[in-house]
């Protein structure tokens, strides 16, 4: 007994004068005064901060020491540090794990390094996590867990390439000149002499996070949300995959479409929507084409819960924006997780044209507009230093005030944990980048309030994205609209240029090409292309 307590005094002698006594103290409930004194003592109930196992080595089959640390990393959540090492043979190993519970969607991040201060980013790759970059068509599968920064897995990668090049230069030199022709690039990237090259991390359980900045612009900086398929969903334990069993022939699982039994107000015009029995054995695709979708009226349809892959309902509706065009609006919702998301998707025809709207904002009384910003839109607002790039929001139909709130809210959620209500940020974030995050959200709180003035531009190469015109079909001096030509780098990225929809001569579709007389005739009727705008007041 007198031995453990010994040990006992002397594990907290050295927690005290280890770096991170005070984050012990405040984990484990001490209060922390001036000389680093402890006005109380740890209760014997209190968890352990570092959690000691005994652990197999899997290098000398010895035992060994695995230490586990619970820490919450800032702008991020919390994870536990995992470090193994072995006093028989030396054997050494990190790892990380989310500590907290599985995302409702995935998340895929993607930076463009184009100075030495991002090399310094922080980055939590989870166990299940792919990441990629991009630039050298270079991947690094799910597996160990890190946390690291970009110089970190630049060096990783360096690391694990060059691993036997002098034993593979003797016995396959075709191989070793191609592995050498990325450990080039690689060496330049570490010694930041290979700028800009982009990276990407994406994480279905959406645990993986790459530290963000408030000078990120031109699309630097994405951050995206999405589903998970029901292949991750089993993956990562959340259900089981679908099986062809559950299929007809051509893979589709048999579904209905129901037309939802209270009508909204606008419904209540329409005709009556038919019903599809309840004992259809048609697919989702024929149901479809038997169902008129009628404007004003919702309709449900069975889908599984991305967050818990239980049965949800998908509801839909059809409406049809004045002066504008027809969207449907979607949500999904499951009454066992309470998983809730909504999306906007317009219809009609692709256009011919991009289009660029600018608003200025100049009294509370834009912040009431109308906005909607297509998941292709790319959002500007330079006089507060706001810009979303295309699908980082996904589709939003709401008005000035909610588009900037959700905005704020996300980044928040971001850059702050989010319990995290005095925007602190933690212990571990440096003044200088606390201070430059909370000048971004005051300016963006002050937008919001109405006390700033600036100009809104909608960016959208489909001309999806649409402003409120109070005074439609009038023009509005405060609302402005240009049209401008997509380059083919962005039809390419949007898949337009793979589209076929005109029947060529030989029976087979190709893809249909403005000529020069009907570009020409085009021109005329949309003159003039390059202001369709209004004068401002």
């Amino acid at each position: 007994m007198a031995d453990n307590d010994d040990h006992d005094r002397g594990d907290e002698r050295e927690s005290r004068d280890s770096p991170f006594a005070t984050l012990q103290k405040r984990v484990a409930g001490l209060k922390v005064q001036d000389g680093d004194k402890t006005s109380e003592k740890v209760d014997e109930d209190e968890p352990k901060v570092v959690e000691s196992i005994e652990s197999l080595c899997i290098n000398c089959e010895e035992n060994g020491e695995t230490r586990l640390f619970l820490t919450k990393i800032p702008y991020f959540r919390e994870i536990i540090i995992m470090s193994f090492s072995c006093d028989h043979c030396g054997f050494e190993n990190t790892d990380i794990q989310s500590a907290g519970q599985i995302q409702e969607r995935g998340a895929k991040y993607t930076l463009k390094v184009t100075e030495v201060d991002d090399m310094e980013r922080q980055i939590v790759k989870s166990d299940i996590a792919i990441l990629r970059l991009e630039t050298l068509d270079i991947e690094v599968p799910a597996g160990r867990g890190r946390l690291t920064n970009i110089e970190g897995v630049v060096c990783d990668i360096l690391k694990d390439l060059e691993a036997g090049q002098r034993q593979r230069k003797k016995d396959d030199p075709d191989l070793w000149q191609k592995i050498d022709d990325l450990v080039q690039p690689l060496l330049k990237m570490a010694l930041n002499q290979n700028f800009p090259f982009t990276i990407t991390l994406d994480d279905p359980s959406g645990n993986s996070w790459i530290e963000p900045s408030s000078k990120d612009k031109d699309a630097k900086y994405q951050r995206s949300e999405y589903p998970r398929t029901p292949e991750q969903n089993a993956a990562l334990g959340l259900g089981e995959a679908p099986s062809s069993a559950e299929g007809d022939r051509n893979g589709h699982t048999k579904s209905e479409i129901l037309p939802s039994e209270t009508p909204t107000s606008a419904s209540l015009t329409a005709h009556v929507v038919p019903q599809i029995p309840t004992t259809s054995t048609s697919t989702d695709q024929d149901a479809l084409e038997d169902v008129d979708i009628l404007e004003g009226h919702s309709y449900s349809l069975p889908t599984p819960c991305p967050g818990c892959t239980k049965p949800a309902h998908l509801n839909l509706q059809l409406l049809n924006i004045p002066f504008f065009k027809q969207v449907v609006v979607s949500a999904v919702m499951c009454t066992n997780c309470n998983y809730r998301s909504s999306d906007v998707k317009t219809g009609g025809e692709i256009p011919r044209l991009g289009k660029k709207i600018y608003l200025d904002v100049r009294d509370p009384v834009d912040l009431q507009r109308d906005i909607l910003k297509s998941e292709t839109c790319h959002l500007k607002i330079d006089e507060i230093d706001v810009e979303v790039a295309p699908g980082t929001m996904g589709g939003r139909f709401t008005t000035v005030e909610g588009l900037l709130t959700q905005i704020r809210d996300d980044t928040k959620g971001t850059v702050f944990d989010m319990d995290d209500a005095e925007g602190s940020g933690g212990d571990s974030m440096p003044a200088p980048k606390r201070e430059a995050w909370t000048r971004f959200f005051d300016k963006i709180d002050k937008a919001i309030r109405g006390e700033l003035q600036y100009t809104i531009l909608l960016e959208d190469p489909l001309g999806n994205s649409y402003v409120q015109n109070p005074w439609a079909p009038e023009p509005d001096a405060r609302l402005r609209e240009v049209e401008y030509e997509r380059s083919k780098e962005v039809e390419d990225e949007l898949g337009l240029s793979d589209m076929k929809t005109r029947l060529g001569e030989g029976g087979e579709y190709v893809r249909e090409e403005f000529g020069k007389e009907e570009e020409e005739d085009a021109r005329k009727e949309n003159q003039p292309v390059e202001a369709v705008g209004r004068q401002e007041r």
